[in-house]
C-alpha cells in the first residue's frame, strides 16, 4: 500500500489556512484538514519534496511537522470525521454510512478518502452552487481535474449525455471510479492525463484546481468550449481574481460572474 506524508503546518487564523491550503494544493497535496491553529495536508510519500516545502516555509513564515501514515489508517482516520455536506437545498453529499439527508433535489453518495472535492472546501462547495444555475440537459461536459469525481456525478444527476474527467493522480481515479459507481452512473468516463489536452469540444467545462494550472491550460480549456460554452473555475483565491480575469482577456471568453466564500472564489466564464 502506498504510504502518505502528513504535514502539519502551524496557522493563527482561518484566513492563514486557506492561504496554507491553496499553496500546498498547487505542489500536489491531495487532503487537508483544518484544525483550529494548523492546517494538516497529505501527499503520497513518493511525491512528497521536503525542499520545495522548505522554500514555501522560507517564503511565508510558518512552521510545520511531518508524519508518515499508512493509507488504511488514513482512510479510518477521515471516515471518522467526515460529516455530511449540504449545499442550500440543492446537493447533499454524504457517505454511505450516513442516513440520508431530506430536503434536498439530489443526494451524492461517496467513500471518503483523501481525494480533493468532497463538498467541505469553499471552492468545491461554490462550484455546486454555480453548477445549479447552469442547464446540464443533454450536454456535454468536461471535468478537469475530477478528484473524488463529486463534479461529473453531479452533471450526470443534472442531465449531462457524456461526461469526461481526468486527473494526473492514481489515487484520485481510483476515487472517482469507486464514486461514479456508488451513484450508479453510466455517461461518465474517468482518464488519466497531465492536462485539459481533449482534442474535443464540451459544452461545459468544469476546473476546480488551482490558479497556475488553470492559467497554463487556458489555451486548451478555451478552444475545448463550444460556442456559448460554458467555463467555470475555482480553486481561487480572491486575491487570484485580477489575473484570471487578465488571463482570460486573451481568448474568446467573457466574464460572467464571480461568487465568494472564505477567501476563496468561483468564476463563471461564457465563449464568445
Amino acid at each position: 500500500m502506498a504510504k502518505y506524508i502528513q504535514v502539519t503546518v502551524a496557522t493563527n487564523d482561518k484566513e492563514q489556512n486557506e492561504i496554507v491550503i491553496a499553496l500546498l494544493a498547487a505542489e500536489g497535496y491531495e487532503g487537508f484538514e483544518e484544525q483550529s491553529k494548523a492546517v494538516a495536508a497529505f501527499i503520497e510519500e513518493s511525491l512528497f519534496d521536503e525542499d520545495i516545502l522548505n522554500e514555501l516555509r522560507d517564503q511565508h513564515g510558518f512552521t510545520y511537522t511531518t508524519e508518515t501514515i499508512d493509507e488504511q489508517n488514513w482512510n479510518a482516520v477521515w471516515e471518522s470525521g467526515f460529516e455530511p455536506v449540504v449545499v442550500d437545498d440543492f446537493v447533499a453529499i454524504r457517505a454511505s454510512f450516513h442516513q440520508p439527508v431530506e430536503g434536498v433535489k439530489h443526494e451524492i453518495v461517496i467513500t471518503p478518502k483523501m481525494s480533493f472535492g468532497t463538498g467541505h472546501h469553499a471552492t468545491t462547495y461554490m462550484m455546486i452552487q454555480q453548477m445549479g444555475a447552469l442547464d446540464f440537459k443533454d450536454k456535454t461536459v468536461f471535468d478537469f481535474g475530477t478528484g473524488t469525481g463529486v463534479l461529473a456525478v453531479l452533471a450526470e444527476k443534472l442531465g449531462a449525455k457524456r461526461i469526461l474527467g481526468i486527473d494526473n493522480d492514481d489515487w484520485s481515479i481510483e476515487n472517482a471510479l469507486e464514486n461514479i459507481a456508488s451513484n450508479q452512473c453510466s455517461h461518465i468516463t474517468i482518464a488519466k492525463a497531465q492536462d485539459a489536452d481533449t482534442k474535443e469540444k464540451f459544452d461545459i467545462i468544469l476546473a476546480n484546481i488551482n490558479k497556475h494550472i488553470i492559467i497554463n491550460n487556458l489555451p486548451l480549456l478555451t478552444s475545448n468550449l463550444h460556442e456559448f460554452g460554458y467555463l467555470l473555475l475555482s480553486g481561487l483565491l480572491e486575491g487570484d481574481e485580477k489575473d484570471i480575469l487578465i488571463a482570460t482577456e486573451l481568448y474568446p471568453v467573457r466574464h460572467v460572474t464571480t461568487i465568494y466564500r472564505d477567501k476563496w472564489i468561483c468564476m463563471l466564464f461564457q465563449s464568445a
